[in-house]
């Protein structure tokens, strides 16, 4: 299957607030990209819906960034903890200029 992203992702680990239906979770991110971010799942229900919103900080900022999305993608990779490719449907364009700077610091869009 062809690569449908537009940007490579780079690894991002932080903890962060991953929303369902609301109710807070905490969950550990894995990776960004200006598209998207992937989560491993801590304890959390399953999604019915699959619209999660996340919140969280970049490292080395201060700056909170939200931003919601659906679940494009529900994995259990290679034996690692089962976790969720979220596509931002919802972002600011300067939380997204945030990403993409971070991204631009650890490797560049391919």
């Amino acid at each position: 299957m062809p690569e449908k992203r537009t940007c490579r992702r780079v690894p991002l680990d932080v903890y962060l607030n991953k929303f369902i239906k609301g109710v807070p979770f905490m969950a550990r991110a894995r990776d960004i990209s200006p598209e998207g971010i992937f989560l491993t799942r801590l304890l959390e229900p399953q999604a019915d819906d699959g619209r999660v919103g996340v919140q969280f900080q970049l490292p080395g900022t201060r700056e909170v960034i939200y931003a919601e999305g659906e679940v494009v993608r529900d994995a259990n990779r290679g034996g690692r903890a089962p976790g969720s490719g979220i596509r931002f449907t919802l972002i600011t364009e300067y939380h997204r200029r945030l990403i993409e700077r971070y991204i631009a610091r650890h490797q560049a869009c391919a």
